[in-house]
């Protein structure tokens, strides 16, 4: 195991905004617009820059109340990268099944509550699921099939009183690359070109 949850030690430094609230969504073998097309989102901008999403998707929740949410999408390797700031379509069943068919689906969540998800699906299959700053509360067709890489990348999972909760949002970056083989780095956030749209959330 090489990446652990201090390698991505400099998230929160470098992408405050997206700290606060994030989802970030990997699909392997599908391109930028190509997700977006399965999101049923409209592509309205492109940006440089993964903090060049904050405003607006902003502006998006002004727009349309929540009924829609702002996507950033762009190509990292063979996986399309999904970055919604305050969004959260990533963590809906009703989105990330079908998303997922025929391929892998990686996506984790934090809001500004720092309540937390993170899922792993293999071709609609939910195989893992959990909150990142509660660990130990698993579920998913295989639950305990990454437990140790789970201990090695930094998560606390004891369950006694004296649990760590530190570096639980890093380390969630750090299982992504496992499960994807896909290293997030600052640079290239900040250099990435984002096919953007809004995309309806189901059931509203």
């Amino acid at each position: 195991m090489s990446t652990t949850a201090s390698d991505y030690t400099w998230f929160p430094d470098r992408f405050p905004g997206l700290m606060e609230a994030y989802c970030l969504t990997l699909v392997k073998g599908l391109t930028p617009g190509g997700l977006l097309d399965r999101l049923g989102a409209t592509q309205e901008c492109r940006v440089t820059g993964a903090e060049e999403l904050l405003e607006p998707a902003h502006q998006a929740w002004q727009e349309h109340h929540g009924d829609r949410l702002f996507v950033g999408a762009t190509a990292v390797g063979d996986w399309a990268l999904a970055v919604e700031p305050n969004g959260y379509l990533g963590t809906l069943d009703e989105v990330i099944i079908p998303l997922s068919k025929g391929t892998r689906l990686v996506s984790h969540f934090r809001n500004v509550n720092a309540v937390d998800h993170f899922f792993w699906l293999d071709d609609g299959d939910l195989r893992l699921h959990f909150e990142p700053l509660f660990p130990t509360g698993r579920d998913g067709s295989d639950p305990d099939g990454l437990v140790e890489v789970m201990r090695q990348i930094g998560f606390d999972l004891s369950e006694d009183d004296d649990a760590s909760y530190e570096l639980h949002t890093e380390a969630t970056f750090a299982l992504a690359e496992h499960l994807t083989r896909i290293r997030l780095t600052p640079e290239l956030l900040e250099s990435a070109t984002y096919v953007c749209g809004s995309a309806p959330v189901p059931g509203r």
